[in-house]
């Protein structure tokens, strides 16, 4: 579940005791900004009392039983069998736990990842999934410890509405077989072929299956509206299965499609590899570490703004990674930070990681003493677990402030949303990206200008000083560039100097506003400065600032120029044109 809480950023404050030691108090917490080691040992090396250890326990046992239903309706509805996703729950929940860089959050599988995870189970079989849920951990733990959390928030917010609203959508409809109680063999993946099957089977519709589903649904809905603090999942599926056992209802439990759960440990499972399937499934490993860095980066966010907590993004990508490799060596299915629980963890008083350690040993402690009891739930009352899910999925109100924006953010987000319901969530991420990024680019393309100086402009120097085209000698023209001179603003450069004037003998580039520039247009003005001598004229940068003077020196620019000709003000410059000429 991909909750965006807007703008909630926790904020690191640098304490000195005197003023002679601020530089090196400053570098210090700077360098220590985002440590690669667990938070858990920086929990420890404060103070850490046994209050605050039975507040994690009883946090943990809390979120374990939450945990317990989501896990096994998200791995059904994932098409594997229930105990993967115990699996995946104890697993993700000890070891990311333990490894994590936040105090509070809880990890495990989410409902961001069922979609994808149906289509590769249903196109390459469980043993893809594990190929794949093994490169996208190793993705991760690479892009922690090469300490590139920051980047990967960088997605932008109508994509991930976006394809959050179509999870939603698609999780609501593939678990409307085992809601209405339609005997189903196997569903397709696509969305307008799965309905297709719905309305076609909508004849055999069983009646009391449909009866717990939407009785379960309705009362975890009442929960939430009414008793917000009780967790409704586990209060719905509760009651559906003491209801169903105690009229013994022909509603089919879990144990009647998947069998009888085994109280067994995770056991290790050797990964078949060959070259041809990673092929295959790369683009689909690519999603998944996206998906699922972006959502424990998101989660842990949330955390930090409940609580007041900092998160360490790189070594929570690098816990993420661990987690998702030791799930794909031991039989689990891709695991992510899930809000909800965290949320449940917080609000349940949880003070350290300890919490999501119980939380996993106590989803252990069912499955090897508890498992009769956890066959016997309805798949019923399961699918009206993951049909609340996608309900809570939807970001309404973020959706209806979109729509209210700019045409080219709504446009990304409808587009996103169209793809991932009736094309592919891959798809749907790749081409969303893609285009927001494409209109970020134009955007910025706009924001930069390059404007010659006529004798109507008049131009602030450093020192506010006024220069216009009349204080300019003749044979000087100013070009005064704004923004940031990368490849999207190339091509009016060039129309501008193809129109260059042959009385026209200095050229001044006032770059006061140029607060970056790229390879691209590094490459334009040495193009540019290539016909100096051919043309017989002479160019002047002025008031560079300090960025990009840097950026300029170490391409060689300034060499290219000579010192004499980068000048602080648009004055100097002036100067050093009459000078020239």
């Amino acid at each position: 579940m991909i909750k965006s809480i807007a703008k909630a950023i926790a904020q690191t404050r640098f304490r000195m005791s005197h003023r002679n030691t601020f530089a090196h108090l400053h570098k210090e917490e700077m360098a220590h900004l985002d440590p690669l080691y667990p938070k858990i040992f920086s929990v420890f090396h404060g103070e850490y009392t046994f209050n605050d250890l039975f507040k994690d326990i009883v946090a943990g046992i809390t979120v374990g039983i939450v945990a317990m239903p989501l896990a096994m309706a998200f791995a059904i509805g994932s098409g594997v069998t229930p105990l993967q996703g115990l699996y995946t729950a104890i697993i993700a929940g000890i070891l990311i736990g333990f490894l994590g860089g936040s105090r509070f959050q809880v990890s495990g599988p989410t409902g961001a990842f069922v979609i994808i995870i149906y289509g590769i189970v249903y196109r390459h079989g469980y043993d893809g999934l594990v190929i794949t849920t093994f490169m996208a951990g190793g993705m991760l733990a690479l892009a922690g410890f090469f300490r590139l959390g920051s980047i990967i928030k960088y997605i932008p917010y109508p994509v991930t509405t976006g394809f959050t609203a179509g999870i939603a959508l698609t999780i609501f409809s593939s678990q409307m077989g085992d809601f209405f109680g339609l005997s189903l063999t196997q569903v397709p993946p696509d969305f307008i072929s799965k309905w297709a099957l719905y309305f076609s089977e909508m004849s055999n519709l069983h009646p009391a299956t449909f009866g717990i589903a939407l009785g379960t649904l309705i009362l975890m809905f009442l929960i939430r509206f009414y008793l917000p603090r009780i967790p409704a999942p586990v209060v719905g599926v509760l009651v559906g299965g003491v209801i169903v056992w105690a009229f013994n209802l022909p509603v089919e439990t879990i144990a009647a499609r998947y069998g009888e759960i085994p109280a067994a440990l995770p056991t290790f499972q050797p990964i078949d590899v060959s070259l041809e399937r990673i092929i295959a499934l790369f683009p689909d490993a690519i999603t998944i570490a996206i998906l699922a860095g972006l959502e424990s980066l998101l989660t842990c966010v949330v955390a930090d703004s409940m609580t007041g907590d900092r998160h360490y993004s790189n070594m929570e990508l690098i816990a993420q990674g661990t987690g998702n490799i030791a799930c794909a060596l031991f039989g689990g299915i891709p695991a992510t930070g899930a809000i909800a629980r965290t949320a449940t963890n917080i609000g349940s008083g949880a003070k350290s990681p300890v919490s999501a350690i119980i939380h996993g040993f106590t989803v252990l402690a069912f499955v090897l003493w508890l498992s009769p009891l956890t066959s016997a739930i309805p798949l019923a009352c399961l699918a009206a677990v993951m049909v609340i899910t996608s309900y809570g999925m939807l970001e309404i109100n973020a959706i209806k402030n979109i729509l209210r924006g700019p045409k080219s953010d709504w446009s990304v987000m409808l587009l996103t949303f169209l793809l991932t319901v009736l094309v592919d969530l891959t798809v749907a991420v790749y081409v969303g990206v893609l285009l927001a990024s494409l209109l970020f680019m134009r955007r910025m393309s706009v924001m930069s200008s390059i404007e010659a100086l006529d004798e109507n402009d008049v131009v602030h120097d450093y020192d506010e000083s006024l220069v216009n085209q009349e204080d300019l000698p003749k044979g000087v023209f100013v070009y005064s560039i704004s923004g940031p001179f990368f490849f999207g603003m190339v091509d009016r450069f060039q129309n501008m100097f193809m129109r260059r004037n042959p009385d026209i003998k200095v050229y001044i580039l006032y770059m006061r506003d140029v607060p970056a520039i790229d390879a691209t247009g590094i490459h334009v003005l040495e193009a540019f400065l290539a016909h100096r001598k051919s043309h017989d004229f002479h160019v002047i940068i002025a008031n560079p600032p300090v960025r990009t003077r840097r950026i300029l020196k170490k391409m060689g620019i300034l060499d290219a120029l000579g010192e004499n000709n980068i000048c602080h003000s648009l004055k100097a410059a002036i100067m050093r044109a009459q000078h020239l000429l």
